[in-house]
């Protein structure tokens, strides 16, 4: 039985989804004013792998993952540059899609935009206002009434009363209460907008994912996802604004992943600690990044540094060194084996990655003791290592690829050639000649394995 922990309820719970096999879920995506940061990334990677881990358990997934195309940040950023909102936020949805193939991460069935959804947007803040959950104010804006709301802080579990006292709540004379949230703002003259019943303007970044997943998914869905970071105010907004609009329960279960720390503080835009997933991907293999992500239970905050990705490294080179020198790519894995059963139980496990990973740690011991003693359960063995890998988004490389990632092509066809020629010097018991060219290789960070007459290669790190 599949267990999540609800962020709602405050526990793990068993998952019931409300279409038997079938699964809706909404994940909030970025806001696309800049580069992506690592800290998006592991948002980006953790619900991939839930998604991979869904599907293959037999789910029908239909995941819909949103971008935010307006909003303050777009508009500012865009004046800065002198460029229309749209180009700026068009140039960096295409960087980040790239970004997303660089990680193996697959694209969601459905990606929203803020901006092509503003008529279900408009609509659902005239609900809000037809039934008194909210209210326009003389200055073109719309704000939601919270007080109105008896379930507010329902996901967050905050006191409602601290929150008059709290840095996050925006004073401004034209609210009723100062807890009270934009859904509709009155755009400046400078600033882009729609026409809408209270005047020229754009949507409040909250309202907008309201209405985009119930456009897409409908008025209830099974889990609603998101950085730890969002609970609140904005997915404590988003179930005002929709359970208030359509009167129904909006998403069943909360999945949050945890924040990505520099120095023990979040890795974020505002606090300029960040590093963008482009230039950790300058310094480490991709696959590189992505384990060290899922490295941590995804609910977990986790630290940047190069010695923990540098650990990522090693430890993926040890699976690559346990895949190595076998034809696995042409055998069947192992069926109904101890250890696919325990990797399953663990994801069972509100996606217990670092349980799962252990596992497979324990599949690559097991494939060095078996390729000494028997070849071809070594090589079955190896085809269900990456089978359980590719769940997790990790271990499709070639491990000839992977061990030798960083080197160019020039420097790999020179390599191969160095290699040959000490081939040769060996075989013509050249050993003064195959000792200096191995030196060589060692100078090029080159790390020579040679086994049963076979010379095999891979580039050191350090």
């Amino acid at each position: 039985m599949l267990q999540l922990y609800n962020t709602l309820s405050k526990r793990k719970e068993d998952f019931q989804p409300l279409e038997a096999e079938k699964i809706r879920m909404y994940v909030c995506g970025v806001t696309t004013y800049d580069y992506c940061h690592l800290g998006h990334g592991r948002m980006l990677i953790v619900f991939d792998v839930i998604v991979r881990f869904l599907r293959a358990s037999g789910y029908d997934v239909t995941y819909v993952r949103n971008i935010t195309d307006i909003d303050d940040k777009i508009i500012n950023r865009a004046k800065q540059l002198g460029v229309r909102f749209d180009e700026l936020s068009e140039k960096f949805i295409k960087i980040m899609h790239e970004d997303e193939r660089e990680l193996n991460i697959v694209p969601p069935d459905s990606e929203p935009r803020a901006t092509h959804h503003m008529t279900e947007i408009i609509n659902m803040v005239e609900v809000l206002v037809e039934k008194g959950f909210a209210y326009p104010a003389d200055n073109g804006d719309v704000y939601f009434a919270v007080k109105q709301f008896p379930d507010y802080t329902k996901l967050s579990g905050k006191n409602l009363d601290e929150l008059l006292d709290g840095a996050r709540v925006e004073i401004e004379a034209h609210k009723t209460d100062p807890r009270d949230f934009v859904l509709w703002k009155g755009a400046k003259p400078d600033e882009p907008g729609w026409d809408s019943p209270w005047g020229f303007g754009r949507p409040g970044w909250h309202i907008e994912c309201s209405a985009m997943s119930t456009s897409c998914l409908g008025e209830s869905f099974d889990i609603h996802g998101g950085g730890s970071d969002l609970i609140f105010p904005h997915h404590e907004n988003e179930i005002a604004q929709s359970e208030g609009a359509t009167g129904k329960k909006f998403a069943r279960y909360w999945l949050h992943n945890g924040a990505l720390r520099i120095d023990n503080e979040k890795m974020s835009k505002s606090l300029d600690n960040f590093f963008t997933i482009r230039e950790v991907l300058e310094q480490y293999p991709a696959e590189v990044i992505r384990y060290f992500l899922i490295s941590s239970h995804y609910r977990s905050a986790i630290n940047y540094s190069r010695d923990n990705l540098n650990q990522a490294y090693s430890a993926l080179e040890r699976f690559y060194n346990a895949l190595k020198g076998l034809d696995y790519l042409s055998s069947n894995p192992v069926e109904d084996n101890a250890f696919e059963s325990r990797f399953m139980a663990a994801m069972e496990d509100d996606f217990n990655t670092p349980e799962a990973i252990s596992v497979l740690f324990d599949m690559a011991r097991e494939i060095n003791r078996l390729k000494e003693d028997d070849s071809s359960k070594a090589t079955a063995l190896a085809a269900s290592l990456v089978k359980l890998g590719e769940l997790l988004g990790i271990l499709q490389s070639s491990p000839e690829a992977f061990l030798q990632k960083g080197s160019v092509s020039e420097e790999t066809a020179y390599i191969d050639e160095l290699i040959a020629r000490r081939e040769q010097a060996r075989a013509e018991k050249n050993w003064q000649i195959a000792d200096e060219i191995r030196d060589e290789l060692k100078s090029l960070n080159v790390i020579l394995e040679d086994k049963d007459g076979v010379t095999s290669w891979r580039i050191g790190r350090g």
